[in-house]
């Protein structure tokens, strides 16, 4: 029946769909925003050589963006869920643009900075209402798919940004800047296939005893999720951080080896992140922070080991980081109400740079004490005990069970769009085999 094919043949396809496009570049942009002009960091010092604090400000135009995302993230989720999402992810593209561009013209380090600031403000709105609506106008499977192509869409995104904005750089340090203006591409289909979700889903009727419009306690929930997620992304984040001093303390040319492992962790997570649903569908959320924990440990414990194993070891460290970074997404969205994923996004996201900014202020401490191995295997020693936990918790059906934590993937939520087909292509007399009482 077409009630049933047409959710089959959507879930297979869900990203050839417009609006799942325009989700996907938006979080391409997110990449974007920090990395991008890193190329370009020795010719601005060079360039502004007369500025009095040329030194800081240059190395300090990459991290920039990163502040304002923490300090203005959540409040940009309660914009999302109070004033809508749709808006919200126009703006941001658009600020991004102007604020991205902006170094191509600005006259001194100071302002380029200042520009870079507001750049994080634009981010922020992006990253916020960008994955509140792939929760509004996705579900189960799909939404799944979806987490793990974000992902995928980031890695391959800020690894042809960054490849762009060196290619400029050669030209001249400011048109690395002129690379944000892509952005200005991707916003006609943005405005033209993403519509404000209705804020009404009356079609959620969960028949397994889960509630219907998040958890009672998602609030507690979402926080603890973000500080798991925090304490991964400031293990992953010793890879940009300390990968070219640790090549360096083996005598080796840090810049081409920490090019070359960097590209391959990135490339590997990227692709790594598509097999994201497939992967969530066959263990599960357990099953999924099981492998990608242990891949990372595994990573990790390669490192020390010589040079063939280090490029195995981020090879390893970037597949395990896209299967486990997808998980906190997809579970915050099953956890939060639906009038309240933009808060909950906005916390992941504060989670997220946080991590990043605390990386080097956990790391340095301990390789400086114990040196880069033992730094290695204690983060390793660390990834295998959350991989064993989370198998632990898998193995013993709490998140398989029917209960209200919905850690297992909530029945169907389908978007305004998908049941406007879905009602076309049915007869008078339909309706789903799982549907409840006539609400007539």
């Amino acid at each position: 029946m077409n009630m049933h094919q047409t959710p089959k043949q959507a879930e297979t396809a869900v990203w050839r769909e417009p609006r799942a496009i325009a989700l996907l570049l938006a979080a391409s942009l997110t990449t974007m925003a920090n990395a991008t002009i890193s190329p370009a960091l020795a010719g601005l010092e060079e360039m502004f050589a007369d500025h009095p604090r040329a030194e800081l400000l240059t190395r300090l135009l990459v991290p920039a963006p990163s502040l304002t995302v923490v300090l203005f993230a959540p409040f940009a989720g309660w914009a999302a869920d109070r004033f809508g999402r749709r808006w919200l992810l126009l703006s941001g593209v658009m600020l991004f643009v102007v604020t991205g561009c902006a170094g191509l013209v600005l006259p001194d380090l100071t302002a380029i900075f200042a520009s870079r600031l507001a750049l994080g403000v634009a981010v922020a709105m992006i990253m916020t209402s960008q994955t509140a609506l792939i929760g509004d106008c996705f579900a189960g499977e799909r939404r799944n798919a979806m987490m793990g192509l974000q992902v995928s869409a980031r890695n391959f995104g800020g690894f042809l940004f960054i490849a762009l904005a060196g290619w400029l750089a050669v030209m001249s340090p400011r048109l690395s800047f002129a690379v944000y203006g892509l952005a200005a591409i991707f916003l006609p289909l943005m405005w033209a296939s993403i519509r404000e979700p209705s804020k009404r889903h009356p079609e959620r009727a969960p028949a397994d005893g889960t509630v219907a419009d998040g958890h009672p306690a998602w609030v507690p929930l979402i926080l603890a999720l973000a500080l798991l997620q925090m304490l991964t992304t400031m293990m992953f984040f010793m890879m940009p951080t300390q990968l070219p001093f640790f090549f360096d303390s083996l005598g080796t040319d840090s810049a081409a080896m920490t090019g070359a492992g960097l590209g391959a962790l990135t490339l590997a997570g990227g692709c790594a992140a598509l097999l994201y649903g497939r992967i969530k569908r066959a263990v599960g959320f357990a099953g999924a922070y099981a492998l990608g924990y242990g891949l990372m440990a595994f990573g990790f414990a390669l490192l020390p080991s010589g040079f063939s194993a280090i490029f195995a070891g981020t090879t390893a460290i970037g597949i395990g980081f896209a299967i486990v970074m997808p998980n906190f997404v997809a579970i915050a969205l099953a956890l939060a109400p639906a009038g309240r994923r933009g808060i909950a996004s906005g916390i992941l996201t504060t989670s997220v740079f946080l991590g990043q900014f605390f990386s080097p202020f956990v790391s340095l401490p301990s390789i400086s004490a114990f040196g880069f191995e033992t730094t290695f295997l204690g983060t390793a020693v660390l990834l295998a005990g959350l991989a064993v936990v989370a198998a632990g918790v898998g193995s013993s059906g709490v998140w398989r069970r029917p209960s209200p934590v919905m850690l297992r993937t909530p029945p169907p939520i389908r978007s305004e769009d998908d049941r406007e087909k879905s009602a076309a292509g049915s007869k008078p007399g339909d309706r789903p085999a799982s549907a409840g009482k006539s609400s007539g």
